[in-house]
């Protein structure tokens, strides 16, 4: 996130709290105030999953050094997290699910631990002041398995007879690192897998140098921009990582060994640059360090996800042949929902019209069918009883935030014109590059990009339960 009887008092409070006295009093000066410790919340107060994420402080980054073997399907390792304290912190939570901390130090010092269901609670010798860096380091470990949500469908770490991997949307990494598990604290993330040799373990970012040693790989993954903690994954087990460069960064492909050589979903994939290419002129600049993407091929993953620059993709949406469309939608959340993360999960229609949006966008590209067209064929029969922007938190995933979100999208488009939309699809990404924005944000931008007041527009597209008029 935080001295005689008074100056020995007031000298001992500074020193635990890591502060320093003046060595030459000054009558003339005010002291400082004394810190006010208190715990760190145990949620971060999303309005749709207020236990998600924690308070008290912002995390810059992650550095995990883990170990996993598939035949027993233990991981044990270390992490090491550099946040800033944004209150005088007492104690801190991470969200840690299944998984056992054993032991934690804060900026060298010991920490003690206690675990309550998926919270983990460390507890500092001494307070932390608010707007101090620090360090902590956690060992842990244990068998780590996912979290069941029975709305929104299990996520995290899933086991495989190879291997296994972290996926899920809205929460999945607490099932394999200690973390601030809501996306409004986006922080970078480095990887250290150890898995037997033979096996192959994908993350995000780009790849490191591979070391072996007695039998056992590390494979070595750097994100270096700021990414929300769902989009972290780790994929471990038997696949075909293809390595390539594109525009001029790494591209890495992952491909299940069992899969034929130029399956359906090889196919897809092959066509990342490409699509990327082209949502580059609708989007701006590419906003990673690499490209790529993840097949799993697993009865449980009947979903894709925008994993921030290897998006990860369930085998179901090739089983009728290649599938494009798909690969459109993860890769415009690079953009929409990844380098511009929502403020709360209320906000996820700005992630998912705009990605549904992309799909139009290529299909007209592609000369399959306009976006008037794409936007015609959701309108007829919509059911428009549920707001996009406030759809409740078992519907995020439903069709008012996907389908419903895209026509919006369309519907501004028309309102605004295609000179003033197009540069807004530029300037929305660039004006909140790696942070977090919010639908009040995104109503601003555009009015911004407009020059019109658009109050009345979106709370119709948005927040009515009517059909609106086409535009």
């Amino acid at each position: 996130m935080r001295v005689g009887i008074a100056a020995v008092t007031v000298a001992a409070l500074a020193l635990a709290a890591g502060c320093t006295t003046d060595d030459k009093p000054n009558a003339g000066a005010k002291s400082a105030p004394a810190p006010s410790f208190a715990p760190g919340a145990p949620g971060a107060g999303d309005p749709y999953f207020p236990s998600y994420g924690n308070g008290g402080y912002d995390v810059a980054g992650y550095d995990l050094k883990l170990k996993y073997d598939p035949k027993t399907g233990r991981l044990d390792g270390t992490a090491t997290i550099s946040a800033t304290a944004t209150q005088d912190l007492s104690s801190l939570n991470f969200d840690l699910a299944h998984l056992t901390a054993t032991k934690a130090v804060i900026d060298g010092q010991p920490a003690t631990v206690k675990a309550d269901k998926n919270e983990l609670i460390v507890t500092p010798a001494a307070g932390i002041v608010k707007s101090r860096a620090f360090t902590t380091i956690i060992e842990y470990g244990g068998v780590p398995k996912a979290l069941t949500n029975e709305a929104l469908g299990d996520g995290g770490w899933m086991r495989t007879a190879d291997g296994g991997f972290a996926l899920g949307q809205p929460e999945a990494a607490s099932t394999w690192f200690p973390v601030n598990d809501h996306p409004s604290d986006k922080a970078t993330l480095k990887l250290a897998m150890t898995v037997p040799d033979g096996v192959e373990a994908i993350s995000n970012g780009v790849p490191g140098t591979q070391s072996s040693a007695a039998g056992w790989t590390t494979w070595t993954w750097t994100e270096s921009k700021p990414m929300a903690s769902y989009l972290a994954t780790v994929v471990i087990g038997q696949y075909r990582v293809q390595t390539t460069t594109h525009a001029g960064k790494p591209m890495i492909i992952a491909i299940p060994e069992f899969l034929p050589a130029n399956s359906p979903g090889e196919r897809s994939l092959a066509k990342t640059g490409e699509i990327a290419d082209f949502l580059v002129t609708k989007f701006g600049p590419y906003p990673f360090d690499s490209f790529g993407g993840v097949i799993i091929d697993d009865d449980r993953i009947e979903y894709a996800l925008e994993n921030q620059s290897r998006p990860v993709y369930g085998n179901v949406f090739f089983s009728k042949g290649p599938d494009e469309i798909v690969v459109a939608h993860e890769l415009a959340h690079q953009w929409y929902g990844d380098s511009v993360a929502v403020a709360s999960w209320k906000d996820i229609w700005l992630n998912e019209g705009f990605a549904t949006y992309a799909e139009w966008l290529w299909q007209e590209h592609k000369g399959e069918r306009t976006v008037d067209q794409s936007f015609d064929r959701s309108y007829s029969g919509f059911n428009w009883g549920i707001p996009t922007g406030d759809p409740g938190p078992d519907r995020i995933f439903g069709d008012a935030v996907y389908v419903r979100g895209a026509m919006v999208v369309h519907a501004l488009r028309k309102k605004i014109g295609d000179a003033a939309f197009f540069a807004l699809l530029k300037s929305w990404p660039s004006q909140y590059s790696n942070g977090n924005a919010s639908t009040q944000d995104f109503i601003a931008a555009a009015e911004k990009a407009s020059g019109q007041d658009l109050q009345t527009f979106f709370q119709d597209w948005l927040y009515a339960k009517v059909q609106q008029p086409k535009p």
